[in-house]
């Protein structure tokens, strides 16, 4: 009898065992895995000691869904190897001035991937006009424009963007627009030019001032736990219009003591993935000590790695 039960004992322990090593594996197969990008333009020490993009990743590590990894553009591949890529879930980026050092052809590899589905896409402040995210709405653009199509034609047609990627303030009086057109070529297959969209805005970079954030979306699950409105003591400005495809959905605007107003959070579906880009996080101000504005880049990364 009692070999019996030490018998059964081992089995219920070895069973159990089992099942705990089975959940542990998928508990961590549940976790977000999150890339968080600097660029990592010299700051002021004694508001990021360790840059930005390392205060963003510091602050995700508490939240025991994300598994989180900084990288930055002076490592090996400029932190943006292809095996790093394919084993995130989110790519959070944050970038000043040094947009030209990211290729083409490797901005074309984020946003094949976020096409897929296989990776999201958050992009921070001045990011606006890196090559990832520039690359990324024209996809958008012409996604738009193949939307015009029926259904089944749209896989068929040859789609050329015009001119190249550039680096241009637009005119005060400059109306955003993504233009494209249609035609034949000589065997009758259809091409589709796509104008590149710009990715800025005509007036920007005041001296530092407050600004008010408003969320538009209370429901949405990126704005969850943030107040309806907040201020970032110090902040620049920018100001519309932003010469970027229309955004799916606006969850947030920003606005300026000078009347100045931006759409400071929008979502843009693109394939079967999604870009999130977040205007807040000069590198000259506090920005990221403001709590809702790491709640907002938070709570992007667990809904867009959670979808």
């Amino acid at each position: 009898m009692i070999s019996l039960i030490s018998h059964f004992q081992k089995r219920v322990l070895v069973a159990f065992t089992m099942m705990t090593l089975a959940t542990g594996a998928a508990l961590a197969a549940d976790k977000i895995n999150v890339l968080v990008w600097d660029e990592q333009q010299p700051v002021p020490k004694k508001l990021y000691p360790n840059f930005p993009g390392n205060y963003i990743a510091d602050h995700l590590k508490n939240n025991p869904r994300l598994n989180v990894t900084s990288a930055n553009i002076n490592q090996p591949k400029q932190g943006l190897s292809t095996k790093a890529l394919n084993e995130a879930d989110v790519l959070i980026f944050w970038g000043h001035v040094r947009h030209r050092d990211i290729s083409e052809a490797k901005s074309q590899e984020i946003v094949d991937l976020v096409k897929a589905g296989k990776l999201d896409f958050v992009v921070l402040h001045s990011a606006h006009w890196a090559v990832p995210f520039m690359v990324a709405m024209q996809e958008v653009a012409a996604q738009d424009a193949l939307a015009q199509l029926p259904e089944g034609i749209r896989e068929n047609v040859d789609v050329n963007f015009k001119g190249k990627i550039r680096w241009q303030k637009a005119p005060d009086d400059a109306r955003p627009h993504q233009l494209h057109e249609f035609s034949r070529d000589e065997n009758g297959r259809i091409q589709l030019a796509v104008e590149r969209p710009n990715c800025v805005f005509p007036r920007c970079c005041t001296p530092a001032q407050p600004s008010q954030i408003r969320i538009i979306n209370k429901k949405h699950p990126i704005t969850q736990g943030v107040p309806a409105t907040f201020t970032i003591p110090e902040t620049e400005m920018y100001d519309e219009p932003f010469h970027v495809p229309t955004p799916d959905e606006v969850i947030l605007d920003e606005t300026w003591k000078g009347g100045e107003y931006f759409r400071s959070g929008a979502i843009w579906s693109l394939g079967q993935g999604k870009v999130f880009y977040f205007r807040p996080g000069d590198q000259q101000y506090a920005v990221y000590k403001v709590k809702p504005v790491l709640k907002i880049i938070e709570n992007a990364a667990v809904w867009l790695g959670g979808e």
